[in-house]
């Protein structure tokens, strides 16, 4: 590890680029700590202690503990995350935002990405408006209320607090992928993620050292950790090769030669996706439920508990359900079968058009079903083993694939920098 980065630190650009995304880090984590104006700190840690398992705090892990904290970052980068997904579905569905992705280039791209930060202001707005009308009403278990003086400046001041540090995080985010290493939005997740793992280690510890916890069962959370990113690291990184045949072509005078390439497909194309659709579904009936005082909707709460059958039966359908969705939004079988075709390229033994078609269907159904069973194995194992091993952190499911998927992509752009160093120091050479 550290001859990695001496190798990085060696090379100009690369040093630069990973000085300014740490840089870009400190900026994060500043803001991080600066509480939104008017909320009681003490009165929102003893309400949030009752939230575990509700959206809330599904929505803290993305937010790095910033909802929880109520800082300025409480919405992260979550609003662009949620419109960047809408806008995926709807280029699928809209015709003209299709024909922008299809046909305009570079052009089409920057308007979709223009759509996109319009609609993240949309969301982060609406939620922070959301937000800031519910803190007014709250009252922590003691019976303080979270917010003292709730009237319209608070409301006012808030939305505009929280909507315009989304918006610099989107600039962040921006910055980060141009100037620094790696795509900048998954970067500051996975910071606000890393953030939590020293106080979850130094809570493990200080457990078991006051004999809360056994030995047995840190070493078998830790066995179990490595188990986990071993086989996120080994289906992440896997992929499905098909081959594909260029033929010679002759454009002008120059005579093109063809040769044999392939098309890869990953054997999980549809990432973390899934798991973060399939929770969302199902935590807020949890999360309206709890705040429903009868009988039976309590029983339904209960229902709704993560470590209940019920729960993880739904929660692996619609797994697979997202795995098959999202896949087929990714990959359109006959829009690459219609690319090879006008590229005269065909896949060995298959006729261009139909045929290879059907076949990319198949080898694709056969894909998406074996990333669902890996997402579901993922995302429910680790509840169990979590609550059978009493651990007081949750590494499992979303967590894990966002922290290892931007590890191996972050790796893999710094492995591509040195690469292309010593691509150029050899055609110097040769010169």
């Amino acid at each position: 590890m550290i001859e990695y980065l001496k190798q990085v630190f060696a090379i100009e650009d690369l040093r630069k680029r990973f000085i300014y995304t740490l840089l870009m880090f400190a900026i994060y984590r500043l803001g991080s700590h600066i509480p939104l104006p008017g909320v009681d700190a003490s009165a929102l840690q003893d309400f949030f202690k009752s939230f575990e398992g509700t959206i809330f705090y599904l929505y803290d892990i993305f937010s790095g503990g910033n909802l929880s904290r109520m800082t300025l970052f409480a919405l992260g980068v979550m609003p662009y995350i949620s419109a960047s997904i809408m806008m995926q579905l709807l280029t699928v569905a809209v015709p003209e935002l299709q024909r922008l992705a299809k046909e305009e280039g570079d052009y089409g791209r920057y308007k979709i990405n223009q759509y996109t930060r319009y609609l993240t202001l949309f969301v982060a707005f609406v939620q922070s408006m959301g937000i800031a009308l519910w803190l007014r009403g709250q009252v922590s278990p003691k019976g303080m209320p979270l917010v003292p003086e709730g009237g319209v400046l608070f409301v006012i001041t808030t939305v505009v607090a929280l909507v315009s540090s989304t918006m610099f995080l989107m600039w962040v985010g921006d910055r980060i992928t141009e100037k620094g290493i790696g795509n900048g939005m998954s970067l500051l997740i996975f910071a606000g993620i890393v953030a939590g793992f020293p106080n979850a280690i130094i809570r493990v510890y200080e457990m078991l050292r006051n004999g809360d916890l056994t030995p047995f069962a840190v070493v078998g959370a830790i066995i179990f950790v490595l188990l986990v990113t071993f086989g996120i690291v080994f289906i992440q990184e896997a992929e499905r090769r098909i081959p594909v045949q260029h033929p010679r072509r002759q454009i002008g005078r120059q005579e093109i030669i063809g040769g044999s390439t392939y098309l890869p497909i990953k054997i999980n194309p549809a990432g973390v996706i899934p798991i973060i659709f399939a929770q969302s579904l199902l935590i807020i009936p949890s999360t309206v439920l709890g705040f429903i005082q009868h009988p039976i909707a309590k029983a339904l709460h209960d229902a709704f508990n993560p470590t209940t059958f019920f729960y993880n039966f739904l929660y692996v359908m619609f797994i697979v359900f997202f795995t098959y969705f999202y896949t087929a939004v990714l990959i359109n079988p006959a829009d690459v079968a219609e690319n090879l075709r006008k590229g005269g390229a065909f896949i060995p033994g298959v006729r261009p058009g139909q045929d290879t078609q059907k076949l990319l269907e198949g080898i694709i159904n056969r894909l998406a079903f074996v990333g669902a069973i890996f997402l579901s194995v993922v995302a429910v194992i680790p509840v169990f083993v979590s609550f059978w091993l009493k651990v007081p952190f949750y590494y499992g499911g979303t967590t894990a694939l966002i922290v290892v998927g931007v590890a191996l992509d972050t790796i893999n752009k710094i492995e591509a920098g040195l690469l292309q160093r010593k691509y150029t120091q050899y055609r110097r050479k040769v010169k």
